[in-house]
C-alpha cells in the first residue's frame, strides 16, 4: 500500500494541472488515470477538434476566399487521411508535454480505474494494481457523451464526437444531431471538407442559450456554406441501408415524420458526469440530480478530505474552468485561504466565425434590473480585419450606466477566442469605460474593436458614424 498527501482522480486539464501544483507545493503527490494522460480535451476534444477545424478552414479559404487576394491554384485537394496524422502529431505532443511535466515534477502517475474502498483508500485496477491512501484525494473524472436511447450509438456510421473527428475517409452525407457547440464546430468543419450537412436540433434554435445576434451572424455563413439546419426537430431512430454503408434518420418536426439518409450520424447532445464509476455510493458522498458531485467555494465534497473539480461538478463544462478548478483546490490543500470566487468565465465556439462570450447578456441584465448602455463595433470597420479578408461579425459590449462598469462583452468573428482575455480580464479587476478606452491598444489590430465598442455606446466611436441621439 502506498501512502500520498494528496492524490487525482484523473488527468485532464482540471486534474494535471491540480497535481502538478500540489507537487510545486510540496506535497507528494499521486495522479491516477484509466486511459490517457490529458483526459477528453487534449485527447478527443479541445485539441483534435480545434486542429481538424483549422485544417478544414485553411483548405476552405483556399478554395472559396483566396482568389478574391489574387491567390489561385490549378488544383486543390484536401488528403484527410494526411490531415488526422497532423492533427494526431498535435495531440501526442501535447499529452506527451504533460506526461514528461509531471515527471520532472515528481507527481507518481498510476494507470488504471479507480476506486473508493472507504475516505482515505482508493484501489487502483489496470496496468498499476494498487492500493493507495491519502490525507486528501481530488476527483477531476470529467464527463462523458450522452447517448440517445432512440439512436444508440453503433461505432460505424452512428458515431460520438471522438469518433466523428477521427474519420479517415470524408462523408458524402453528414447528419449532426444536437445544434450546441460540439455540432456546430464539427458540422462546420467537415462542411469545409466538402461533405453535405445537415444540423437536426430539438430546441427552437442552435447554440441556445447564446446572443442571437452573435449566432445570425453564424447562421447565415452556414446558408452560404450550404448548411441545412433543421431546428425543433427531434431524431426519432434510425434504420441501416445498403450493407450498412448509408443510415436512414426518422426526424419529427411540427408533428409530421421525415427520413434523411446520410454515410455518418455525428450524434452530439450533451455530456453527463462521471461520477457512477468511482464508488462514492460507498462514501455517502452528496449528488445533484443530475449526478454532479456538490462542492463548496473551495471545492470540498460533503465527504471530509475529498474534493472535487471540472465536469463532475457540473456545469460550465469548460477546460479552462477545469483548470482554474485544479488551482484553487490545491491551494486549499496546501494550507491557503483559497476559494472559487469566479466573477467570470469566459468561452468560445469555434465555429465560421467564432463566437466568444464573457459576462452578462442583455436578458441576464435585465433580469437582474441592470441599467445598460450598449455598444457595437463591426469587424467591416476594422482595418485589421479588411487586411485579412475576414469582416464577418462585431464586438458587443454591455456598460452599467450607474458607473460605467463593463458588464458582459460578447463577440463574433475573427480570432474572437482570443480577443474575449482582455474582455474577461476587465470584468474581472472591475474596469471601467475609461480603464478600456485609455489603454494605447496596438494598431492594425484586432483588438481595437473592443474600445471602439465601447465608444460607440457614447455615440463616439470614430471609425464608425453613429448619430446623435434626438433630444426627448
Amino acid at each position: 500500500m502506498k501512502s500520498y498527501d494528496a492524490v487525482v482522480i484523473g488527468a485532464g486539464p482540471g486534474g494535471y494541472v491540480c497535481a502538478i501544483r500540489l507537487a510545486q507545493l510540496g506535497k507528494k503527490t499521486a495522479i491516477i488515470e484509466k486511459e490517457k494522460i490529458g483526459g477528453v480535451c487534449l485527447n478527443v476534444g479541445c485539441i483534435p477538434s480545434k486542429a481538424l477545424i483549422f485544417g478544414a478552414t485553411q483548405f476552405h479559404r483556399a478554395q472559396h476566399d483566396f482568389e478574391e487576394i489574387g491567390i489561385g491554384f490549378k488544383s486543390l485537394d484536401c488528403d484527410l487521411s494526411k490531415l488526422q496524422n497532423w492533427k494526431d502529431g498535435v495531440v501526442k505532443k501535447l499529452t506527451g508535454g504533460v506526461t514528461q511535466l509531471l515527471k520532472m515534477n515528481q507527481v507518481d502517475v498510476l494507470t488504471g480505474t479507480a476506486s473508493f474502498k472507504d475516505g482515505r483508500t482508493i484501489e487502483v485496477k489496470g496496468k498499476s494494481n494498487e492500493t493507495v491512501t491519502a490525507a486528501s484525494f481530488v476527483i477531476a473524472t470529467g464527463s462523458r457523451v450522452v447517448e440517445i436511447p432512440t439512436l444508440p450509438f453503433n461505432h460505424k456510421n452512428i458515431l460520438d464526437s471522438t469518433e466523428t473527428l477521427e474519420l479517415k475517409t470524408l462523408p458524402k452525407k453528414l447528419i449532426v444531431v444536437g445544434g450546441g457547440f460540439i455540432g456546430v464546430e464539427i458540422g462546420m468543419a467537415y462542411a469545409k471538407l466538402g461533405s453535405e450537412v445537415t444540423i437536426v436540433e430539438a430546441m427552437a434554435e442552435i447554440l441556445p442559450g447564446t446572443d442571437r445576434e452573435l449566432v445570425s451572424v453564424v447562421e447565415k455563413k452556414m446558408r452560404k456554406m450550404g448548411i441545412t439546419v433543421l431546428t425543433q426537430a427531434k431524431a426519432m431512430g434510425s434504420r441501416q441501408l445498403n450493407q450498412g454503408s448509408e443510415v436512414e434518420l426518422e426526424i419529427e418536426m411540427g408533428g409530421k415524420k421525415e427520413m434523411k439518409t446520410a454515410n455518418r450520424i455525428l450524434v452530439s447532445v450533451g455530456r453527463r458526469p462521471n461520477s457512477d464509476q468511482i464508488g462514492l455510493e460507498k462514501l455517502g458522498m452528496k449528488l445533484d440530480p443530475k449526478g454532479n458531485v456538490i462542492v463548496d467555494s473551495q471545492g470540498k465534497t460533503s465527504v471530509s478530505g475529498i474534493f472535487a473539480i471540472g465536469d463532475i461538478t457540473g456545469p460550465p463544462q469548460l477546460a479552462h474552468r477545469a483548470s482554474m478548478d485544479g488551482l484553487i483546490v490545491a491551494a486549499v490543500i496546501g494550507g491557503e485561504n483559497a476559494h472559487k470566487d469566479y466573477k467570470v468565465v469566459p468561452w468560445a465556439i469555434f465555429s465560421d466565425p467564432e463566437i466568444a462570450t464573457v459576462g452578462l447578456t442583455e436578458k441576464e441584465a435585465q433580469a437582474k434590473g441592470i441599467k445598460f448602455k450598449i455598444g457595437k463595433f463591426p469587424f467591416a470597420a476594422s482595418g485589421r480585419a479588411l487586411s485579412t479578408n475576414e469582416t464577418e461579425g462585431m464586438v458587443k459590449v454591455l456598460i452599467d450606466e450607474s458607473n460605467e462598469s463593463i458588464l458582459g462583452v460578447h463577440m463574433v468573428g475573427p480570432e474572437v477566442s482570443n480577443l474575449i482575455a482582455e474582455a474577461a480580464l476587465a470584468i474581472e479587476m472591475g474596469a471601467c469605460v475609461e480603464d478600456i478606452i485609455r489603454t494605447i491598444h496596438t494598431h492594425p489590430t484586432l483588438p481595437e474593436a473592443f474600445p471602439e465598442a465601447i465608444e460607440s455606446a457614447f455615440g463616439k466611436s470614430i471609425h464608425i458614424f453613429k448619430p446623435p441621439a434626438k433630444p426627448k
